[in-house]
């Protein structure tokens, strides 16, 4: 018996409806890129996030002097970026393998996998350009080339989790 394909195996998702397929396939990208959209916003700035993200910062590892909130304000915001681009890219994936299983089904196993996470490390890194230019035109924003560079490494440090996951789940079966 084959795996599903969330667990790096051929067997696709089975639906009554295209919409239905549709919607359990793509939607967790479509949450994901909405909260990216909001987060590409005046309100996130950072300015707009300083002051509650200390609050919580705070909240779990006490005070932080006003000398060194701001580099520490500043790793948690690029933290973010990498996992929030990261979660973005898994979720890509997901979509790709499910949406990829049966058109792709000649391929071998590992070429299949192989078109799906450049595919998502591929979209995670246009939406994060598409994301820097947006923000350049905001006056509290900066779209920076960096960012990008962040954000697609987010993406494939996970992928490359999860790759390494199916390796060792292949070399037990």
């Amino acid at each position: 018996m084959t795996r599903p394909v969330l667990l790096g195996g051929r067997r696709p998702l089975q639906s009554r409806s295209a919409v239905t397929w549709f919607l359990l396939v793509w939607l967790p990208v479509l949450l994901a890129l909405a909260v990216i959209a909001r987060e590409s916003t005046n309100g996130f700035s950072s300015e707009n996030t300083s002051a509650w993200m200390r609050k919580g910062y705070e909240a779990i590892f006490g005070a932080a002097s006003d000398e060194h909130w701001p580099v520490v304000h500043h790793h948690i915001r690029k933290t973010g970026h990498f996992l929030g681009y990261g979660s973005l890219c898994l979720a890509l994936l997901r979509g790709w393998m499910l949406t990829w299983v049966v058109p792709l089904q000649s391929l071998s196993t590992a070429r299949w996998r192989g078109y799906c996470v450049a595919m998502a490390i591929f979209c995670t890194m246009l939406t994060a350009s598409f994301d820097e230019v947006h923000q350049s035109f905001l006056p509290s924003r900066t779209g920076l080339v960096t960012d990008v560079w962040l954000d697609t490494a987010g993406a494939a440090t996970l992928v490359m989790l999860v790759s390494i996951s199916w390796l060792r789940k292949s070399k037990t079966d």
